[in-house]
């Protein structure tokens, strides 16, 4: 779902020999036949894509995968019944470190974002997937039974850094792992 999609982001698929539907922010996606879901960076308030999060209310529903970025994240957010806040001064750095909840992982990210996941409104099922470092915002979220997750930041970052990169492989192993349950 192209809600301003970076073209990198297509590039990363693209590199990882994948088929790509690419719609539009207010498309109704949940027609068409597709085995994994895919939500774009870009820019507003996340509240202003009524249409995107109806159509990704029912995808929540389903159990194909779902990765989003940026602008996607805060849509899987605001669909599975949580809340979003404007922050004071937004994310917008090639250095903001963030740290995979529940270990002492922590990678150096490129984010550009005036957004946030409220964590405090997300249903049981939802849990915060990286946090970041600087102020303790959330940035991405996971579902905790079905394969759904996003990030905050920017795996894609052409100008780097590429320390996420490996986020696009493990949405892309959720695929195939469902087109193999199927």
């Amino acid at each position: 779902v192209d809600c301003g999609t970076k073209t990198n982001i297509i590039r990363c698929f693209l590199e990882r020999d994948v088929e790509l539907i690419r719609v539009p922010w207010d498309y109704d996606f949940t027609t068409l036949d597709y085995d994994g879901l895919f939500l774009s960076n870009g820019p507003g308030d996340p509240k202003m894509c009524a249409a995107t999060i109806r159509h990704l209310q029912k995808a929540l529903v389903q159990d194909k995968p779902i990765f989003g970025i940026c602008l996607g994240s805060q849509l899987m957010g605001l669909a599975a019944g949580g809340d979003t806040f404007k922050l004071k001064y937004g994310h917008r750095s090639h250095n903001q470190p963030v740290k995979l909840t529940g270990t002492q992982r922590c990678y150096i990210t490129s984010q550009n974002h005036g957004f946030a996941v409220d964590t405090e409104t997300l249903p049981a099922e939802w849990q915060m997937l990286f946090e970041n470092l600087n102020d303790g915002t959330c940035e991405g979220i996971k579902h905790t039974s079905k394969p759904f997750f996003s990030t905050q930041f920017h795996p894609e970052a052409a100008g780097g850094p590429e320390d996420t990169e490996f986020l696009f492989d493990d949405f892309l192993k959720a695929v195939v792992a469902y087109k193999n349950c199927k």
